[in-house]
This record gives C-alpha cells, sequence and structure tokens, in this order.
C-alpha cells in the first residue's frame, strides 16, 4: 500500500467493486458497436475520451500537469505500448466472445505476472505460484478446449487467443510497471498509457475507420467515459485497502459480466465457463493472496 494510502478497506472494497462494474460497461459497449466499427477506430475513442475523467481526477489531486514530468520515458513507452497492444488484443476478443469470457481470461493476468517474475526478475518459484499456475491453467483448458476444431468455433478459438495475449501483454506491462513505479506517479503513468493508446489507435485510420451514426458515437463516448472512471477507481481501492483484502471480490467482479452477456445480448453462460470459473479464481487469489497470508505466518 503506498506510504500516503489511508487503510479504509470498506471504502477499497466499494471501490473495487464499482471498477468492476465500470469495466464490464465499458467492454458491453465495445461489444455492441463491434460489427460496425474497427478495433483500432475503437481503441482511439476509448483512449481519447478516457483522457477526460484521467486528467480531471489528476487536476483535483494537484498531479496534473506537474505530476506528468518523468526521468524513465523508455519506461513509460514499454509500459504504454504493452498496455495499448493488450487494449487492441482485448476489444479484438470481446467482438467473438461473450463478456464474461473475456472478462474471465483476462484474470490470468496476475498468473503471468507471477511467471514473469521468475523469469524476467529472478524471483523464487514456490510451490505456492506452481499450484496456482496449475489450477488457473486447468480451467483456461476447461473453458478453451470443448472448441477446439471445427470451422464454425474457430473464431471463438481465435477470440480465446487473443484474450489469453492480451493477458499476457498486461501482465508484462503490470512487470513493467513494478520497475518505473519507484521514480513515477500513478498519474504519469496512467495518462501516458492512455496517450499512446489513442495515437495507436489513430495511427489505424488509413487501414479504414467507419461513419459513425450517433448512437454509436455516443456508446464509444461513454466507453472511455467508463474506463477512465475505471481506472480511477481501481487505483483508488488499492489505495484505501490492501490487495489481499480485495482479491477475494474478484469473484463478485464476474457477476457483471454475466449478467450483461445474458441481458443485454441473450448469451447465457456456458456449461464449461461455470467449470472454468472456480480454478481460475482459485489460482488467482491464491497467486494474490501468496505474498500476504502465507509467507507472513512463516515470517512471524
Amino acid at each position: 500500500m503506498p506510504l500516503d494510502a489511508v487503510d479504509r478497506p470498506y471504502l477499497g472494497i466499494w471501490l473495487r467493486v464499482l471498477s468492476g462494474v465500470l469495466f464490464t460497461g465499458m467492454l458491453v459497449c465495445i461489444k455492441a458497436v463491434s460489427d460496425e466499427v474497427p478495433v483500432g477506430q475503437s481503441v482511439f475513442f476509448r483512449s481519447l475520451f478516457a483522457l477526460l475523467p484521467i486528467v480531471v481526477f489528476l487536476a483535483l489531486r494537484r498531479e496534473f500537469p506537474q505530476g506528468l514530468a518523468t526521468r524513465r520515458p523508455l519506461g513509460h513507452a514499454l509500459r504504454s505500448g504493452l498496455g495499448a497492444a493488450a487494449m487492441f488484443a482485448s476489444f479484438a476478443a470481446v467482438a467473438v466472445l461473450p463478456v464474461a469470457e473475456t472478462t474471465l481470461l483476462a484474470q490470468l493476468t496476475p498468473i503471468f505476472m507471477a511467471l514473469g517474475g521468475v523469469l524476467l526478475l529472478g524471483e523464487r518459484f514456490t510451490w505456492v505460484r506452481a499450484l496456482a499456475m496449475g489450477l488457473a491453467m486447468g480451467g483456461m483448458a476447461v473453458l478453451v478446449l470443448p472448441n477446439v476444431g471445427g470451422a464454425s468455433q474457430s473464431g471463438q478459438l481465435v477470440g480465446y487467443l487473443l484474450a489469453v495475449l492480451s493477458a499476457v501483454l498486461t501482465a508484462g506491462a503490470l512487470l513493467t510497471v513494478r520497475r518505473i513505479s519507484r521514480t513515477e506517479t500513478p498519474g504519469a503513468i496512467a495518462f501516458y498509457f492512455i496517450l499512446v493508446s489513442a495515437l495507436a489507435g489513430l495511427a489505424t485510420l488509413p487501414l479504414g475507420w467507419s461513419a459513425l451514426r450517433p448512437e454509436v458515437l455516443s456508446l464509444l463516448v461513454l466507453a472511455g467515459l467508463l474506463g477512465g472512471a475505471a481506472h480511477i477507481a481501481m487505483t483508488l481501492a488499492f489505495r484505501y485497502a490492501e490487495a489481499s483484502r480485495l482479491a477475494p471480490f474478484e469473484y463478485l467482479a464476474l457477476l457483471w459480466p454475466v449478467l450483461a452477456d445474458w441481458w443485454l445480448f441473450d448469451i447465457p453462460a456456458s456449461y464449461h465457463f461455470f467449470l472454468a470459473l472456480p480454478l481460475m479464481l482459485a489460482g488467482v487469489v491464491l497467486a494474490a493472496l501468496e505474498g500476504k497470508r502465507l509467507k507472513w505466518p512463516l515470517r512471524r
């Protein structure tokens, strides 16, 4: 927890739940326009309008623009590039997958972070990490393998691969954050990531963008505002509560995508989704709690 944080766990939990609702709303908007709007165009509008709540938040904290000064431009470039690529992959995945399945596969990010910490940062490969990875990968296999094979399911399989790729890229981005956060503020890290994502989306303009109907434009603007607000809520959640207290609420965060698929897109969650859910989230929560609840008693 940051040094300037206040221990207000109930507020942190509420903000974590709110961020899950906001992120779900963002993905619902992107999925709703995915048949009409190319991925790059969606990334541009989502990022452009996410800047508004981020800038307002930083201004209220008196961190704009002075808080954007950086001593690690290359670190920001790497983090932002990985994050932008993850957003492209995620939006491409949600175009062909249910929102719930895309969100569930995004939960693999802590697992890939744990693996990256071992391979790239020299962290110890403990039995806890091994068990967490085994559970999460087992859950992913339960979700994906039934859809392997068959021409009619090839698009869905590509969606699974894109969702997993998004989790890998997000893990790489967050591992980079570990390094640059020693000298860079959270506001600067968030601002440059969103700015680079907007520029990356804009770079796809020569590939062909769609003429936007007013209702489609409204959904893209809403996706940006919801995404920016979700990022703020998530940041504040970890400021007010320890990660170990928030980890169990990853389960609740998946309720909203399931309901959104059912009510808005008439896509009920599959049997394989409910089989994969406890395995994957057990692995994710175990990885998140490793450094808190398992190591602390040993140190004591």
